[in-house]
């Protein structure tokens, strides 16, 4: 058991170091040059540092070992079952819940909110950002039931969100890109991904190339449209 645990966690180990390591030492040398922190800052912020380091190898290790294989296996038994319509309300909720669970959304919403002295509100912009991923992830599971192309999807969806694009104050369109960005994070193309290409093994006359894949593109869709529409509904306003 503990060998399964332990299996790719030097690999871990090693991606992360050399992701955070030119930062670090561009940091340091910042410092050393321009900056010149006090001793007690630099400490916290090197403290900090290292637990990110740590965090970002156990969120990593616990990616490859638990949550792609989980997402593969949940995905192969519900394209498996006879019924296997209930992919997409199942999606749906998926794509809501780990939408709304996704650090980096978080954050991006907080930010709006305090950039926008309130105005737009942190609470309706996760609603709005995880019912869009919720709709694309229902959307990709139509696309293996069905075998649609993703072209009938992504020109119509883009064709109107640069339609919206007039309506809409200039907050929002650089929002609603920023969006398009963050909700393709760890949790989504990690899990849900898994999910997608495991359905699409399943499902009869499914093919994971094609159908299993482009999930990716269809989050990153929605929610720009899902943003522009509130940015609609706050002029109308």
């Amino acid at each position: 058991m503990m060998a399964i645990l332990l299996a790719g966690f030097w690999d871990a180990v090693q991606d992360v170091l050399w992701a955070l390591m030119p930062l670090i030492v561009f940091f340091l040398l910042f410092n050393f040059i321009s900056l010149k922190l006090p001793a007690k800052e630099l400490s916290k912020i090197l403290r900090s540092l290292s637990l990110v380091f740590f965090g970002l190898i156990l969120f990593l290790h616990g990616v490859n070992i638990g949550f792609i294989s989980a997402g593969g296996a949940i995905g192969q038994t519900l394209g498996a079952l006879q019924y296997n319509w209930l992919l997409i309300p199942i999606g749906f909720l998926l794509g809501f819940v780990v939408t709304f669970a996704e650090p980096a959304i978080q954050i991006l919403n907080i930010e709006v909110e305090k950039v926008s002295g309130g105005y737009i509100k942190s609470k309706l912009m996760l609603y709005f950002m995880s019912i869009g991923v919720a709709l694309a992830v229902a959307l990709s599971m139509i696309r293996i039931l069905t075998g649609i192309s993703l072209w009938y999807f992504l020109v119509p969806g883009y064709l109107l969100a640069f339609i919206l694009i007039r309506f809409v104050k200039p907050i929002f369109v650089a929002i609603a890109f920023d969006s398009g960005g963050v909700v393709t994070g760890p949790m989504i193309a990690t899990f849900i991904l898994a999910l997608t290409v495991g359905s699409s093994y399943a499902v009869e006359g499914s093919n994971p190339i094609t159908d299993g894949f482009g999930m990716i593109a269809l989050v990153a869709m929605v929610p720009i449209l899902s943003v522009l529409i509130l940015g609609v509904l706050y002029g109308n306003k």
